[in-house]
């Protein structure tokens, strides 16, 4: 069983069954596979509905989408990997949003998962493995 992370963008496409993703993401379950966010991407979903013209349609989306996605924490085992990550890509002169290194903590902390991103800066993380869904 593979496990596919879906960074924000993607997730709002999934939400919004835009580009093939929320397509995508059915044949994976079919497969076996498991399709979640991260809580700093509910987070993020979150404020954007807020900010939203149709907030309460988009919440209600949102709302109803979780029942179909596992919602992966972000725990202190989490946190530390997203401390290592974030040192090694200053270390390296690459820094990058917060958001996509505590993605990239979830993905390498759970194992066996696959971030589903649109955003190439993803894959500059060492071991982690990136595919995007909207080509």
């Amino acid at each position: 069983m593979t496990r596919y992370l879906l960074d924000s963008g993607i997730a709002s496409a999934y939400l919004n069954r835009r580009h093939g993703v929320f397509e995508r993401a059915r044949r994976e379950v079919a497969q076996g596979n498991r399709i979640g966010i991260g809580i700093p991407v509910l987070a993020e979903l979150a404020a954007g509905i807020e900010r939203s013209q149709s907030r309460d349609r988009n919440l209600q989306s949102l709302k109803s989408a979780l029942a179909s996605l596992k919602l992966w924490p972000f725990d202190s085992a989490m946190a530390f990997a997203y401390g290592r990550i974030h040192a090694e890509l200053m270390r390296v002169g690459r820094p990058m949003q917060v958001i996509d290194v505590m993605i990239a903590a979830i993905a390498l902390s759970l194992g066996n998962c696959t971030v589903v991103s649109a955003d190439s800066d993803l894959s500059a993380i060492p071991g982690l493995t990136v595919e995007d869904w909207t080509k």
